[in-house]
C-alpha cells in the first residue's frame, strides 16, 4: 500500500529528516484542502492529513464543482496532486446528458451488430425522453403506455422539481425557472416579444411495482470510485444503503401529489413527520441483503446484485468515451438504483457530488 500510495500522491515529503518514518508512513505528510465539513474531512483529519488553506502547495483537493469549472483549465497541476472531480463530470451527472450516452452506446452496438450489448444499455433506465426537444416522441409512447410518468428537472438534485402526472394536460405547460432570462428570436425584420426559456425535463417511465419492505418504497446509494476513465478503473464501495420513504407506498391518484410516498431522498424525507431521526430511515446494504436472502434464494439475490454492478459498468462504459481523462482528476460518484418486484434493478440517476453528511450515529 504504501508503494502504491507514493505511485499515486507523489513521493512523500521528509518529516525532519526521518526518512524512515516516511517510507513506512507516506500519506502522513500529504497536504489537503477542502471546504467542506464532512465525513471526507472527518477521514482526512482520522488519517493523520495535514488541512491547508493554500492556493495551490495541496495533494488533495476536495473541491466543489464551480471551482473545477472555473480554474482547472487555468492552473498548473504538479504530478502528484489530485482533485476531485473530472472537468465534463456533467456527461454522467445531468440527466440529458446521461439518456443521450446511453442511447449513443446502444446505437453504436446496434450499428455494429452487437445485439445483446445494446439490449444491456436498453436496460440501464426505465424508457426517458428530454423535453420539450423529444416531447413528440413521448407523445408517441404515451399512447402506447398511457400509465404513470415521472418528471424530473435535468440539472437539479434532492429532490427538487420532481413530480408525477398521469395525464398529458398535467405537463401541457411546466413552469419556467424564475429569473431564467428571456429567450428572444433573431429577427431583423420583426422583433417579437421575448418569450421565456422552457426548462429542460426528462420524463420517465415511472416504477409502479417497486419492491418494498414493509410497505415501503425504498432505492439503493451506492458510492462508486474513478480514478481514471482511460483505462477505465472503478471501486465500488461494499457498504452503500438503502433509503426508505417514511410512508407506505401507494398508487392511489390522491397520492400522486405526495411526493414524500414516491422519493425516498433524505431531502424529502426529513421534513416529514413520521421522519425517523434515529435511523434516517436506512438499512446499510449488508442489512439489506440479508433480509432478501430470508424472503428469495441465495442464487437470486446474488444474481440481483451481480445485476446492479453490471448496470453501473455499463453506465460507465457508456460515457468513458467522452470524459476528459486527467490524471490529476477523480471522481466519487453516487448511483441510485431502484429494484422492482420482480428483482429487476435499475438505474434513476447519478449524482457527482453525493451527501457525505453523517446524519445518524450509523452514518
Amino acid at each position: 500500500m504504501s508503494e502504491y500510495l507514493r505511485h499515486y500522491l507523489g513521493a512523500a515529503r521528509r518529516d525532519n529528516g526521518n526518512d524512515n518514518y516516511a517510507r513506512q508512513y507516506p500519506w502522513k505528510d500529504l497536504r489537503f484542502k477542502t471546504s467542506f465539513h464532512n465525513t471526507i474531512y472527518d477521514v482526512f483529519k482520522a488519517r493523520g492529513y495535514k488541512e491547508t488553506d493554500a492556493e495551490l502547495d495541496w495533494d488533495i483537493y476536495w473541491c466543489e464543482k464551480e471551482w473545477i469549472h472555473e480554474h482547472l483549465d487555468h492552473i498548473h497541476l504538479q504530478p502528484h496532486q489530485k482533485v476531485n472531480h473530472f472537468r465534463n463530470h456533467f456527461e454522467l451527472t445531468r440527466k440529458d446528458l446521461l439518456l443521450k450516452n446511453i442511447k449513443r452506446a446502444k446505437k453504436n452496438c446496434e450499428k455494429n451488430g452487437l445485439l445483446a450489448e445494446a439490449e444491456a444499455y436498453a436496460q440501464i433506465m426505465p424508457t426517458t425522453f428530454v423535453l420539450p426537444q423529444e416531447y413528440s416522441m413521448f407523445v408517441e409512447e404515451w399512447k402506447r403506455n398511457k400509465k404513470f410518468w415521472i418528471m424530473k428537472p435535468v440539472g437539479k438534485a434532492q429532490g427538487k422539481g420532481i413530480f408525477l402526472f398521469d395525464n398529458l394536460k398535467q405537463i401541457a405547460d411546466w413552469k419556467v425557472e424564475p429569473g431564467q432570462r428571456a429567450a428572444k428570436k433573431n429577427n431583423k425584420d420583426n422583433d417579437e416579444e421575448a418569450k421565456p426559456e422552457v426548462e429542460q425535463y426528462v420524463v420517465q417511465r415511472y416504477i409502479t411495482d417497486p419492491l418494498l419492505i414493509g410497505g415501503k418504497k425504498f432505492d439503493i446509494r451506492l458510492y462508486v470510485l474513478v480514478p481514471s476513465f482511460s483505462p477505465l478503473v472503478v471501486y465500488l464501495y461494499r457498504s452503500g444503503f438503502a433509503r426508505f420513504s417514511s410512508s407506505r407506498f401507494s398508487m392511489k391518484s390522491g397520492d400522486l401529489e405526495n411526493i414524500a410516498i414516491h422519493l425516498t431522498n433524505v431531502a424529502v424525507q426529513k421534513q416529514q413527520d413520521n421522519y425517523d431521526e434515529t435511523r434516517g430511515g436506512k438499512w446499510d446494504l449488508q442489512n439489506l441483503k440479508a433480509f432478501l436472502y430470508t424472503q428469495h434464494s441465495k442464487e437470486t439475490v446474488n444474481k440481483l446484485f451481480a445485476d446492479i454492478q453490471t448496470i453501473v459498468l455499463n453506465t460507465l462504459f457508456a460515457v468513458a468515451n467522452g470524459m476528459i481523462n486527467d490524471k490529476h482528476c477523480f471522481e466519487l460518484y453516487g448511483f441510485d438504483v431502484i429494484i422492482s418486484e420482480n428483482l429487476k434493478p435499475w438505474l434513476l440517476e447519478v449524482n457527482s457530488s453525493p451527501s457525505l453528511t453523517a446524519n445518524t450515529k450509523d452514518d
